[in-house]
Order: structure tokens, then C-alpha cells, then sequence
């Protein structure tokens, strides 16, 4: 054989190979993200299973709530009927701002704050608030690794060629918004 037909064959191959590498790569660095964001789901499914029982007891305090009580249930059905990982990140966003409100509704009604259901839902909202933060941090890491990946040469050409896109993270839309506490008047 001819050295000269022997390098070029041995450079595609190696070649193939590359390409093969970072392409795993990049869908073992999608999938990490992916499952990263199914503990996110599995924490807002645990969130909205409670929600019903919190409006239930709200309910019975403050009865002319009806605004704040439905704006939980809306962001509570618009993430059910999400589809893409953006969309739960969307609604998921709102309920946060609805839920806000019911929590500020118990600073007025000094009974709802005392009730025992209240305080039960309450204290199970704040440990779901907590693994919903590890479990986002852990998110928006695989995200930034993912990102990272298929924008760092050489690896960026592999991406471009497979159609592999820059992820979103979760974060925050409005920050001003989630940053101020809800005003509750009468």
C-alpha cells in the first residue's frame, strides 16, 4: 500500500473519531441537563400538590381573595399544561409571585396564621422552596457546562453541525417583581 493513500484515511478516521467524541459529549452534557431539570419537575409537582390544600384553607379566612386565589390556580394549570422546559420555568415563575400573596394574606388575618393547616402547608411549602434551590443550582450548573461546551473551540464546530443550541437557564425574568413583597390591602 501507498503511505500516501494510508495518512489520508488515517487522518479521517481520526477525524470520525473526534467528531464522535464530542458529539457524545454533548448529548451526555444535554442529558445531564435534562434530568437536572426532572428534580426541578419533581419538586413543583411536590409544590402544586399542595397548592389546593393551601387555597382550601385560605379560603375559609379570606373569602373576597378571589383574585389572589385564582392567580395561584392559573399558574397552577399553566404549568400542567407546559410543555417545554421554558414554559414550566414561565409558569413556575408566576405561581412563585401568586404564592407570595397568599403568604402575605396571612400577615392580615392573624387566625389564618395561627391555623394549623396554614402553618402544616406552610413549613411544607418552605422545605419544597429549599430543594427547589439546590435542585436549580444543580440546574443552571448543567446548563453553563452545556453552554460552555458547545461554544468552546473545537467542540463549537461539532455543535454547529449537529444543530446543538445555547440552553436557558432558571433564572429569574422579572427581578424587580420577585424582589419586592406583595401589597395586601383592604
Amino acid at each position: 500500500m501507498d503511505i500516501g493513500f494510508i495518512f489520508p484515511i488515517g487522518l479521517l478516521v481520526v477525524f470520525v473519531f473526534y467528531v464522535v467524541a464530542k458529539y457524545n459529549g454533548i448529548v451526555t452534557m444535554r442529558n445531564n441537563r435534562e434530568q437536572s431539570f426532572a428534580d426541578i419537575d419533581t419538586q413543583l409537582q411536590l409544590r402544586f400538590d399542595l397548592v389546593p390544600n393551601l387555597i382550601e384553607t385560605v379560603k375559609g379566612y379570606a373569602k373576597h381573595e378571589q383574585d389572589t386565589l385564582l392567580a395561584v390556580t392559573q399558574a397552577r394549570s399553566l404549568y400542567n399544561d407546559a410543555k417545554t422546559t421554558d414554559d414550566k420555568i414561565e409558569a413556575n415563575t408566576m405561581l412563585t409571585g401568586a404564592l407570595k400573596s397568599i403568604f402575605a394574606l396571612s400577615e392580615a388575618y392573624p387566625d389564618l396564621k395561627a391555623n394549623a393547616s396554614f402553618l402544616q402547608f406552610q413549613t411544607e411549602l418552605s422545605d419544597i422552596e429549599n430543594k427547589l434551590a439546590a435542585s436549580r443550582r444543580f440546574f443552571n450548573a448543567a446548563t453553563n457546562e452545556y453552554n460552555t461546551y458547545i461554544e468552546v473551540f473545537p467542540a463549537n464546530f461539532v455543535a454547529q453541525m449537529f444543530g446543538f443550541i445555547r440552553a436557558k437557564g432558571f433564572e429569574i425574568e422579572n427581578r424587580a417583581e420577585v424582589s419586592q413583597a406583595p401589597k395586601v390591602t383592604f
